[in-house]
This record gives C-alpha cells, sequence and structure tokens, in this order.
C-alpha cells in the first residue's frame, strides 16, 4: 500500500517496465443543488463534489520530487484539494508517450466526474495519501 509521493516514485522505480504518471488535480466544491444537510457537511469539510481542473501526464523522473510537480500545478492559478495518480506502462523499454497518454488521461477524468475514484492513488497538498472513504 502507498502511502505517499515518494514511495509512489519509488514503487514506479520497481516496475519492469518505464513509467509515465497520469495526474488529474480536483478541487472539492459544493454541488449547486445540495440540500442543507449536504451544505452543513461541507462546512465541516466533509462530502462535496470532485472537480477536475488540471491534468497532466510526465514520467516519473520529470517529477521526482512532490514539491516540483505543486509548483507546477501552482502556476497555471488553479487552487486544488487533492490529485488523483495513475500509471501507465510501457513497452520493450520505452515509456508511454504524452500522446499515448491522452486517451486514458479523458478517462480517468470522466471516470472521477463520476465519483469513480478507486482505481486511483488521492494524495493531499503534501504528498501524503488521503482516505475518501
Amino acid at each position: 500500500m502507498i502511502s505517499n509521493y515518494r514511495e509512489l516514485i519509488a514503487a514506479t522505480k520497481q516496475e519492469h517496465e518505464p513509467q509515465r504518471l497520469l495526474f488529474v488535480f480536483c478541487r472539492v466544491e459544493l454541488p449547486d443543488d445540495a440540500n442543507a444537510d449536504e451544505r452543513a457537511a461541507f462546512e465541516r469539510g466533509e462530502g462535496g463534489a470532485l472537480s477536475p481542473v488540471i491534468c497532466v501526464d510526465k514520467t516519473p523522473a520529470e517529477v521526482a520530487d512532490f514539491s516540483q510537480l505543486v509548483d507546477e500545478s501552482r502556476n497555471t492559478g488553479q487552487n486544488w484539494d487533492v490529485v488523483f495518480v495513475a500509471a501507465m506502462s510501457g513497452r520493450g523499454g520505452v515509456p508511454p508517450s504524452s500522446d499515448e497518454a491522452q486517451q486514458p488521461m479523458t478517462m480517468m477524468v470522466e471516470s472521477i466526474r463520476m465519483g469513480h475514484v478507486g482505481n486511483y492513488l488521492p494524495l493531499d497538498v503534501s504528498g501524503e495519501a488521503v482516505d475518501l472513504g
């Protein structure tokens, strides 16, 4: 079980094939149609809906340190609360290209929008794994 970004990067180095990491940064928002109970829970820091605001793919070497990734995301001007991470394996010693990552990235964003996040590693702004249960 991976509990932080550092462990994620270490795990990618243990894989047989080179990896490409997919990142979807999300903001937690209160849905427009939220009822009073949902609004109260949101005020307590519970619930809310995940809204993807930034998507990017990188090789582990490009973002070996979580602070690099955070700095790059902050340069977009988008605030975020949680980043979901998935990995793609390369073939024949070659990591997947950004072009190859586009369709899986699109599917990842749609999956997150629908609330299906179990296949992804959620990390908070400090790079620690988050329990969304």
